[in-house]
């Protein structure tokens, strides 16, 4: 798929962060192979550090620039917006998987299906689970209630080890991720 969708849907995949967290970026959240989510954009209130793997920084790099825009993905003509729209977007992610799955139609998948697929996939590779966990940025199990006073490591090796793991699982079924 095109830009937006096709490169934001990538990302998502890549990173297992939220829809909004991946499509509402900004360009000053990336430095080097490391992302920084602020406080206010992700659901728990507190600042995300993700890993970059050199395919999602390759994909980050090689996004255009529409309208000078600071945005990973603004609105064409409002570059301070950033872009929505995916009611029209699915669709055609759905079409796309069907053709590459060699089905008529996928009939249940929803953008969040592809967070849970990270989730998933780390588990399945041996990532623990309070690195899964710290790489979807959730504050549950070890890091909840009373744990999670005292339980203050934020996993930032372990996190860039499970998406090293995860990005060579995914070269593995689809071959290189190519931006677009």
């Amino acid at each position: 798929m095109g830009w937006p969708f096709g490169p934001g849907f990538k990302l998502l995949l890549l990173t297992g962060q939220r829809r909004g967290e991946v499509f509402d970026a900004s360009r000053s959240e990336f430095d080097g192979d490391t992302w920084v989510i602020p406080a206010a954009r992700v659901k728990n209130g507190k600042a995300h550090i993700v890993p970059l793997t050199n395919a999602a920084r390759a994909l980050i790099d090689e996004l255009p620039v529409i309208d000078g825009s600071r945005k990973l993905f603004p609105v064409a003509g409002n570059p301070h917006a950033s872009v929505n729209g995916f009611s029209k977007g699915h669709p055609r992610l759905l079409r796309e998987m069907a053709k590459i799955m060699k089905v008529d139609a996928v009939s249940h998948f929803i953008l969040h299906d592809l967070r849970r697929t990270v989730a998933t996939g780390m588990q399945r590779l041996g990532v623990p689970m309070p690195v899964t966990e710290a790489v979807l940025n959730h504050i549950s199990g070890s890091r909840s209630g009373i744990a999670g006073v005292y339980q203050r490591y934020d996993y930032q090796r372990e996190k860039r080890q499970a998406l090293e793991s995860w990005n060579d699982e995914l070269e593995r079924i689809v071959g290189v991720i190519r931006p677009n």
